[in-house]
């Protein structure tokens, strides 16, 4: 470990750029998480296959009402199609302990989404990302770096008529070259339901 450090501190006195290193856990402003999941027809997502996009990644679980709420308002596939497929990439993440390619399968023909749902039902990817409520949002920029982390909007009750988007205001910025503001917020919905 030291001959490492050494190497981290000379290549860094010489002025050569050292490449950033996917932390262990999900923190804003620091390169997010690596992980490889696979979806409801058994194809495997890995993070590392989007460097050159924006990927928001959305912890959901359609038992819960505020899911419920929010697909039936269809706030996720808006937000989405408001975008351009080639520069932002939309991914469901459902760390149920229950979920079976089966269930996302059917949820997934029911509400008519098309992008995929990737199951961890293990929540291994789940707790590395902090994942505490159904939804909760995560947007990782084009260098693979969390930007924001926290709820879809500001109206958890869904009574607003003026909600703010925080998805889309982060979003918005990324896309303009501009920074993300408001980087968390706090997320409400149901807790996410981990196996343990």
């Amino acid at each position: 470990m030291k001959r490492v450090l050494t190497a981290l501190a000379f290549t860094a006195a010489l002025g050569v750029t050292v490449p950033a290193f996917a932390a262990d856990t999900a923190e804003v402003g620091k390169p997010a998480p690596a992980f490889t999941l696979k979806d409801e027809t058994g194809k495997e997502y890995s993070l590392s296959q989007y460097k050159g996009k924006i990927v928001v990644l959305e912890w959901t679980n359609p038992g819960c009402p505020f899911v419920q709420r929010h697909y039936k308002a269809k706030t996720m596939q808006n937000t989405w199609k408001g975008y351009d497929a080639s520069k932002v990439v939309w991914l469901a993440v459902d760390s149920t302990s229950s979920v079976t390619p089966a269930s996302a399968t059917s949820w997934k023909k029911e509400q008519g989404f098309t992008y995929p749902v990737l199951l961890d039902s293990d929540g291994k990817v789940g707790h590395t990302y902090a994942a505490k409520t159904t939804p909760h949002m995560y947007i990782i920029d084009e260098k693979g770096v969390l930007r924001y982390a926290g709820a879809i909007d500001d109206d958890p009750r869904g009574k607003s008529t003026t909600a703010t988007n925080h998805v889309k205001t982060a979003l918005d910025a990324l896309l303009s070259g501009q920074p993300v503001t408001e980087t968390t917020t706090e997320p409400y919905g149901c807790s996410v339901k981990y196996k343990s």
